[in-house]
């Protein structure tokens, strides 16, 4: 004999799966485009490191440096050069148009700075972020599936059915 409540577990199955479909999806955004400095532009003796604090820099998004040009350019660098506000010899990439936008095409630590005269070294005219994956598929500050096993709790796909 059928009980009244056997579609409830198919119900419930379906309920979780739009949860965590619109949970999905919320967390995917459109790319963002970021003016640095803001209002400031690209450059001398701006704070930098404080403009890009607090900021979610993700794969996809773009940095435009705006500056008059002629005054200032943007060298992309490795850490070294960043740390040194060193220009290699025989680099052709630098960035002169005073309306330069740089698309972050990849996780991990970017470098800028300005390679005229002593704008990095002495006027701080030099930029360093973090550029995160697109987008993740948990929410944030929950564990990922490895992490809550291996703190023997079931992850949140599962745990319903334990």
């Amino acid at each position: 004999m059928a009980s009244y409540h056997s579609g409830r577990p198919y119900l419930l199955v379906a309920v979780l799966a739009m949860a965590v479909a619109t949970v999905v999806v919320a967390q995917q955004r459109s790319p963002r485009q970021y003016a640095v400095g803001g209002q400031a532009g690209w450059t001398v003796n701006f704070n930098y490191l404080r403009w890009a604090s607090g900021k979610d820099f993700r794969v996809g998004d773009s940095l435009v440096f705006n500056y008059p040009k002629g005054a200032h350019n943007v060298m992309k660098a490795n850490r070294t050069e960043f740390k040194t506000c060193t220009v290699p010899q025989g680099r052709d990439d630098l960035l002169t148009s005073g309306n330069d936008t740089v698309v972050l095409e990849s996780p991990g630590n970017k470098y800028y700075f300005c390679g005229v005269a002593s704008h990095c070294a002495e006027l701080g005219q030099k930029l360093a972020i973090t550029v995160r994956p697109q987008s993740t598929m948990a929410p944030v500050g929950a564990p990922s599936p490895s992490q809550a096993a291996a703190q023997g709790r079931p992850s949140f796909a599962f745990g319903f059915f334990w």
